[in-house]
């Protein structure tokens, strides 16, 4: 079980809202109306974690480690946004967000693969590392560039949590459910390592998950302004090539210390998924089965 151990190496680097923020080092004259606009989008996106913890239990009751795991996540991640909107609240208390707001971005997300989720979620985590980084970059006002920093360091151990989970579904005893483990990092690793092709940022925030929702089923879709996080990336903290570059080379690497294997591009990564997917195909043939979907 790793929750125990996750518990504490978490707990013991916490921070605290009130003593490692600097708040009396803020400078009204270094925040810019379209900074504070897009702390508030941020503020309600970190709400989310709601709604994505209530996924995360429904589709993993057979999992008591991970579930136990998610009161940690949770906690630490709505800390995100309770942090942010205090920072709205002391500084630009006109753009706090509304309850009415917040509870918009809480809507169930269609079941889906558990371990292609869980990878899904990795990749997100490291994606937020940069994206924070970025924008601790970008903003001139020192609170916010401390608060972006600190809440980039969590995302980056939230992954790191993430990639315990995935090494010990990889590690599992049963070759077929390992196989899947397999399956789903190389699956969902190659698409978003492939991000940088597609139209819009690969994140969890970002993807259809309600189909009877749609198009109103993605995070972004239910905030006040639904085109906000492309402008943010693409025109504001200039999350550019070489960033994503970044995300891209810890994917691939963090999927190959998963797989064992080098991959130093998407195709690469893909190439290996169709290596397992055959693998669980014939394995369900032999067996007389039908291969899982998940690979």
């Amino acid at each position: 079980m790793l929750y125990p151990e996750l518990y504490k190496s978490l707990e013991s680097v916490r921070w605290n809202m009130e003593k490692d923020i600097p708040w009396d080092e803020f400078d009204a004259s270094l925040l810019t109306d379209e900074q504070a606009q897009t702390i508030k989008m941020n503020a309600i996106t970190e709400w989310a974690a709601l709604p994505a913890t209530e996924m995360f239990l429904r589709d993993n009751r057979h999992d008591s480690d991970f579930s136990a795991f998610m009161s940690v996540w949770f906690f630490e991640e709505q800390k995100h946004s309770l942090v942010l909107m205090e920072y709205l609240r002391r500084f630009r208390p006109d753009l706090v967000p509304t309850e009415e707001e917040l509870h918009a971005v809480r809507f169930e997300f269609d079941p889906a693969p558990p371990l292609e989720t869980l990878m899904l979620h990795f990749c997100g985590e490291i994606r937020l590392n940069h994206w924070y980084r970025c924008a601790s970059a970008w903003h001139t006002e020192p609170v916010i560039k401390r608060i972006y920093r600190i809440i980039s360091e969590d995302e980056a151990r939230h992954g790191g949590a993430y990639l315990r989970y995935l090494k010990k579904a990889i590690a599992d005893g049963r070759q077929q459910f390992a196989d899947m483990a397999r399956g789903a990092v190389a699956k969902i690793g190659m698409l978003m390592a492939a991000a940088r092709r597609t139209e819009k940022p690969l994140h969890p925030t970002n993807l259809h998950v309600n189909k009877d929702l749609f198009p109103r089923d993605t995070v972004q879709s239910r905030l006040p302004d639904p085109d906000w996080l492309e402008r943010w990336l693409d025109s504001q903290i200039g999350f550019d090539a070489d960033w994503e570059k970044k995300v891209v080379e810890r994917i691939l690497h963090a999927a190959g210390l998963l797989l064992g294997r080098k991959f130093e591009t998407a195709q690469e990564l893909n190439r290996y998924r169709k290596e397992i997917s055959g693998r669980i195909a014939a394995a369900a043939g032999a067996a007389g089965e039908t291969a899982p979907s998940a690979a």
